[in-house]
């Protein structure tokens, strides 16, 4: 789904990043990251820590956090009888014994190969989707029980991670099925939910499960083109017209990380899906008129990612990029573990 986009090109949203700048290792504590504020109107930032957010918030606004899940999803595996070593990652549960499925490497698999996971039960590959991911037949055992048979997927960028797996999901994280953490909530602790509350912040919950979807690599030079997978997404019953309501009251509401941010807007396009689950393939684009979304909190994106893309229809093309650039001069940790931005 595509909403109003102007005529933009890939290139338009990259930029260059040093290497040393992709953060290998989270803050400790979680709320001393670093936080960039960029104020939308002007293009103006200012630089403060992550603890301070409560202090940038005015009482009436509402804060809204996605609760879900990292699912151990990343699976090691060897093919029966070759012995060849395949890494599985599943991306999502479709019923019963079948999930959907990327597997490195994937080429050589067909329909009816089996895979032996290193903890011991056996998987058989059923075909290709017409996406290009697999379909696999996994075990009940192994479903029921992922963190006992898989690893947390940390993005492939990440390559020298020496801390626990729990740091790489949200205080808050309740309902399992990501395969990736909504990483601009991974700054969150709950002393700041409390202070938040303090303020006069009231704080919400959502349900939008990360697919690979989110980080699949723009490759058209038109954006409009790209095709984003379906993501499942609970948004309670309640929240569209409380938002509507603290907006009226003249607070703002602010999403934190673009997975809340893409839910808030696709339940605004399609009101009946609130109080139930369903899918969201929403690509938010410059051009895209916010409905629901006042304010964002967001960590620093891939060049040419959909998420850069979707920060720029908020703030402005020109105006992130150089904030960007603005960030690498002045040594901001990117990606998952890396710092934030707060867009007002």
């Amino acid at each position: 789904m595509v909403a109003e986009p102007v005529a933009v090109h890939l290139t338009d949203f990259d930029y260059h990043l040093p290497p040393e700048l992709i953060a290998q290792q989270p803050a400790e504590p979680r709320d001393t990251a670093r936080l960039m504020v960029l104020n939308k109107a002007s293009g103006e930032t200012s630089h403060t820590v992550f603890s301070a957010l409560p202090s940038l918030l005015e009482p009436g606004d509402a804060v809204v956090l996605n609760d879900t899940r990292v699912s151990h999803a990343r699976l090691r595996a060897k093919r029966s009888p070759s012995g060849g070593r395949v890494e599985i990652l599943l991306t999502r549960h479709r019923g019963g014994r079948i999930w959907s499925a990327m597997a490195k490497p994937a080429r050589r698999l067909k329909s009816g190969d089996i895979l032996e996971l290193d903890t011991g039960p056996v998987l058989r590959v059923c075909g290709r989707l017409p996406d290009g991911e697999l379909e696999l037949e996994v075990p009940p055992e192994v479903t029921s029980d992922l963190s006992a048979h898989g690893e947390l997927p940390l993005p492939p960028y990440i390559t020298a991670y020496s801390g626990t797996p729990e740091r790489y999901q949200t205080v808050y994280a309740r309902d399992e099925g990501s395969v990736a953490a909504p990483t601009a909530g991974l700054h969150m602790t709950p002393q700041l939910l409390s202070a938040l509350a303090a303020r006069g912040v009231t704080v919400h919950y959502l349900t939008l499960h990360v697919g690979p979807g989110t980080f699949k690599p723009v490759t058209s030079e038109r954006p409009e083109e790209h095709v984003m997978h379906p993501e499942a997404c609970f948004v309670p019953d309640y929240l569209p017209s409380e938002l509507q309501r603290v907006r009226g009251n003249g607070g703002r509401v602010v999403a934190v990380g673009t997975t809340v941010a893409r839910a808030l807007e696709a339940i605004a396009l399609q009101p009946e899906t609130a109080g139930k689950w369903s899918e969201t393939d929403i690509f938010i684009l410059p051009g895209h008129r916010f409905r629901l979304v006042d304010a964002l909190v967001t960590n620093f994106h891939l060049p040419k990612s959909t998420l850069i893309m979707l920060v720029s229809a908020l703030a402005g093309r020109e105006r992130v990029l150089e904030a960007y650039r603005e960030a690498v001069e002045r040594g901001y940790r990117f990606y998952s573990f890396g710092d934030a931005m707060l867009v007002v």
